[in-house]
């Protein structure tokens, strides 16, 4: 019974030490998303940091500034999204598909 659970243990620490290998990675891979068919791009990060935004001169209207408030928001999340769904496919390949509430 102790060496079982011993060898549990064991296993929880090796997937613990990837998990924090594959969140490192993950910091370092970007995910990119635009709205308004191009006009603003945001690019976030493994860790759900905003890295960049991009707004094209074409969408700046000071008499619609609702709008592009609009747009920014729209990419940014778009971009948090798809980075958040990046980093939860490596976990899961990790995990071999279990989801553990928590990990991401």
């Amino acid at each position: 019974m102790t060496k079982g659970f011993g060898n549990l243990v064991r296993q929880a620490q090796q997937l613990q030490a990837k998990m924090l290998q594959v969140q490192e990675e993950m910091a370092g891979r970007t995910a990119e998303a635009s709205a308004g068919g191009g006009m603003v791009t945001a690019v976030a990060n493994g860790k759900q940091e905003l890295v960049s935004i991009k707004v094209e001169k074409e969408v700046v209207n000071p008499e619609d500034v609702e709008m592009l408030q609009d747009l920014i928001v729209a990419a940014v999340n778009a971009a948090l999204k798809k980075a958040q769904d990046m980093v939860s496919e490596e976990m899961k390949k990790l995990t071999g598909g279990i989801n553990i509430p928590g990990l991401m």
